[in-house]
């Protein structure tokens, strides 16, 4: 994603020999190759300009090689137009959630990236995927697993591509813990830990809304842990037991404040999984092994990762990444569009993880384990 080659870059992250292979093999599998002279990148539309997409999403569509911003979605196109400016958007390339679907006759748009309240993913994604538009949703992909999966069958139907936007499978710590830890680089798992949260703000925004987020920490940030029990495994759940609990009931009167849920896999290891919206930063996984552990602390934030190994009494610890992964996860669509490949992050990955979350919520409010198949 930028001037160096991805070795030079795992090089300089300060990755030992056989996590740098694993990182970089993974990475010419998940990373953009970088464009072919007569290759045109691929015109992305933003949906939805809020923080993600203005703090983010648009900054990265300027580092792409693969991918460029054509087109901008919103709620009115006034209140785009200086944002349009500023990124060399055409007006005739904006429109409003109203006209969203004459897309279809715009041939700038390749691609649309949600970047809506979850309520709203499935929706947009279906009209998308109607409109002849591939399309990267953000995570969670909806708000229930019907959703989900009508998600997946319309862009099936339209033959079109559905990624979910879990950049941490493009950022290279990330790929190298798992595939050391898939290979047993440490030994055999046996647990995982993993925790994220923060103290939410306005108690009026939609995060705290039930109908518009599906949930609470879960839906939000709960979701990263549970997606890295799974890739750091390379396996899918037996069962899930989980507890929820507010501090606050007027705050968290529609969603969760807290949630801890406990994912069993078929290999043995166990992965004990916190959420929370009412602590400060908490933000890491650590992986313990019969012959070492590997942590990621920060782990789930956008830039700043770190991680730290322990294997034959010795101690490793990366410099911080400063690795666009919404530049990087992309240009990996685009990549795959480009060469009829299929993309890593596919609709199955988000339709998994909203199986399980909502697993949690049963097992929550039943008190009992909830088998997964």
């Amino acid at each position: 994603m930028d001037h160096r080659s991805r070795r030079d870059f795992l090089k300089k992250l300060g990755l030992g020999a056989a996590a740098m292979s694993a990182a970089d093999s993974l990475l010419a599998q998940a990373l953009a190759q970088g464009p072919q002279p007569d290759t045109k990148p691929l015109g992305y539309a933003v949906v939805g300009i809020g923080n993600l997409a203005k703090g983010q999403v648009l900054p990265a569509l300027m580092k792409t090689k693969l991918s460029r911003l054509t087109g901008l979605i919103s709620g009115s196109i006034d209140e785009v137009r200086h944002i349009a400016r500023h990124y060399g958007v055409a007006e005739k390339n904006i429109y409003t959630y109203q006209d969203y679907d004459r897309l279809a006759s715009n041939p700038d748009i390749d691609v649309v990236y949600i970047a809506l309240p979850n309520s709203m993913h499935a929706e947009y994604t279906i009209r998308a995927a109607q409109a002849g538009k591939h399309v990267l949703c953000e995570k969670p992909m909806a708000t229930s697993v019907k959703d989900a999966e009508a998600m997946i069958a319309a862009c099936r139907e339209a033959r079109r591509r559905l990624m979910v936007a879990y950049r941490l499978h493009y950022e290279p710590y990330n790929l190298a813990a798992m595939k050391m830890c898939r290979e047993k680089q440490l030994g055999q798992i046996k647990m995982i830990d993993a925790e994220f949260s923060f103290v939410i703000g306005d108690p009026q925004q939609w995060r705290l809304k039930h109908a518009m987020a599906g949930g609470g920490s879960l839906m939000d940030i709960g979701i990263y842990c549970l997606n890295a029990a799974r890739y750091l495994t390379g396996e899918e759940p037996l069962s899930v037991y989980a507890q929820a609990w507010s501090s606050d009931p007027v705050k968290f009167k529609e969603v969760e404040e807290n949630i801890a849920f406990m994912l069993k896999f078929p290999s043995g290891v166990l992965a004990n999984c916190y959420s929370s919206y009412g602590i400060e930063e908490m933000n890491r996984y650590r992986v313990g092994a019969t012959d070492g552990w590997l942590e990621m602390e920060p782990a789930f934030v956008y830039y700043g990762l770190v991680q730290r190994t322990y294997q034959q009494s010795k101690y490793t610890v990366t410099t911080p990444s400063d690795w666009d992964q919404f530049a990087a996860e992309i240009d990996a669509f685009s990549e795959a569009i480009l060469n009829n490949r299929d993309v890593r992050t596919s609709g199955e990955e988000g339709l998994c993880d909203m199986k399980i979350m909502m697993a949690c919520y049963d097992s929550a409010r039943t008190g009992k384990a909830i088998p997964f198949v």
